[in-house]
């Protein structure tokens, strides 16, 4: 067993207070599956950030010409639903999911993905350029060249994650 004492500030009500954080990490008996417990007083931004960065998976399965392949997230762009068949594109391939695409906004909830439109989610972390593109929408350039737009209902969570 190791235990660790972090020493942060969370914000509350109050202003900013310090308080202790006791973190466990033991190994478990032979045949019972890993897993974390997560006891807090408070539910902060920053816990938020932790449940969700842990809850957030590695990659993705994905499908090409009938194989099946475990695409690293990191490398994907962008996830797109279109007569209801999701779509996962990476620099130079595009991959079928089986899954829909609020499944897997909700396993990539790790805040390097943000829903653009009702048809895409896109990975923030591939954005070379954001610039207007008239009725309050935007267009997104990717490192690999392509461009997304992002519709005027996500403008704000667009806006307010790049701090516009």
């Amino acid at each position: 067993m190791h235990n660790f004492v972090i020493y942060c500030f969370p914000e509350t009500g109050y202003g900013w207070e310090w308080f202790f954080m006791k973190v466990i990490i033991q190994d478990p008996a032979i045949g019972e599956e890993d897993s974390i417990t997560i006891s807090v007083r408070c539910m902060t931004d920053s816990i938020m950030r932790a449940v969700n960065l842990l809850k957030s998976p590695d990659s993705l399965s994905v499908y090409i010409d009938g194989q099946a392949f475990l695409l690293p997230a990191n490398d994907v762009y962008y996830i797109e639903s279109v007569e209801l068949k999701t779509f996962v594109y990476s620099e130079k391939a595009v991959y079928r999911s089986r899954l829909k695409l609020y499944e897997i906004e909700e396993m990539l909830n790790n805040g390097d993905f943000l829903r653009v439109s009702k048809q895409v989610i896109l990975n923030v972390k591939k954005i070379l350029s954001v610039a207007p593109a008239g009725e309050s929408r935007f267009v997104a350039k990717l490192t690999n060249g392509e461009k997304v737009t992002i519709s005027r209902q996500y403008v704000r969570a667009l806006k307010e994650r790049f701090g516009l």
